[in-house]
């Protein structure tokens, strides 16, 4: 039985989770399984049709 609001996360624990955000943000690439397949999925539509969708940073 478990207790509302309580969990425990032995990644977090051990710090994977934050190596994994910090590499995120600084490359770029997703570490998700979800968000590589939406990134690729929209490289691949974007070489098809010729569209650019680069954001730009101010």
């Amino acid at each position: 039985m478990k207790i509302p609001g309580l969990s425990f996360s032995w990644k977090r624990a051990l710090g994977i989770t934050k190596a994994k955000q910090k590499f995120s943000h600084a490359t770029g690439i997703p570490t998700s399984r979800q968000g590589l397949e939406r990134k690729v999925g929209a490289l691949i539509v974007g070489a098809v049709l010729g569209t650019n969708k680069k954001k730009r940073r101010r």
